[in-house]
């Protein structure tokens, strides 16, 4: 099955307000650039994102935290991004923020089928708060709940039009375990070739996972810089 879509808007068009959305990447690097551009001028609100980072204030996520339009994030690393920080201060942001491997796991049970499991991560902490832990072999866990969303937006390197893909060194990050994880997979691609156009020993995500492909172009691919503060 062709999986191919014309354009990035036609490929979000559907996505409503107040949906959950998984969006691929780790900082900068792996976004899907231009779902995000599109999902941003197509202005859905109330929107749920499940993230490993909120992108910096003018790049990435962090331009739909801007305008408003994300009701709740939740993510690992969120420290490039004054607005996530002012919004979850205020409360007018509502966050959860979770150790950066509990996060992943989660995200990966969700495309398991695993309903739950138990960590060490986070014990005796707030992230703790509410949640049942029991004891393995005397020591602590905390049992997590896995996480699923309505659209997962991924960002691929190479693809075919029947939706298998490969990724390109650090963007292998979160976008294996997001595309599992959705009811809907909308990867975006560098290159988009043929079916039989990839090594199918170099696929890395199966079609099974993806239900929309398109084919992205003019990537900036910023990267964060840090941040001193003065004083």
């Amino acid at each position: 099955m062709d999986k191919t879509v014309a354009s990035a808007a036609a490929a979000v068009a559907d996505i409503p307000d107040g949906a959950t959305l998984m969006i691929g990447g780790f900082g900068l690097c792996g976004n899907p650039e231009n779902l995000l551009a599109a999902l941003h001028r197509l202005g859905r609100r109330d929107l749920t994102i499940i993230s490993n980072n909120a992108g910096t204030d003018a790049e990435g996520i962090g331009v739909m935290l801007a305008a408003g339009q994300i009701k709740k994030m939740i993510s690992s690393y969120v420290g490039e991004n004054s607005i996530f920080e002012a919004r979850a201060r205020s409360g007018e942001l509502d966050t959860e923020l979770l150790p950066q491997g509990t996060l992943a796991e989660r995200i990966r049970a969700g495309g398991a089928g695993i309903p739950a499991f138990f960590t060490p991560a986070g014990v005796g902490t707030v992230v703790a708060e509410g949640k049942e832990t029991r004891e393995f072999d005397g020591r602590t866990y905390l049992m997590e709940r896995w996480l699923k969303a309505d659209f997962a937006l991924i960002k691929g390197f190479r693809g075919d039009r029947w939706g298998n893909l490969t990724y390109r060194k650090t963007a292998r990050n979160f976008n294996p375990v997001m595309a599992a994880a959705a009811r809907v997979t909308i990867a975006e691609v560098e290159e988009l070739l043929p079916p039989g156009g990839l090594d199918p020993e170099a696929i890395i995500t199966p079609a099974v996972y993806v239900h929309r492909i398109v084919l992205g172009g003019g990537y900036r691919k910023p990267i964060e810089r840090r941040t001193v503060r003065k004083g």
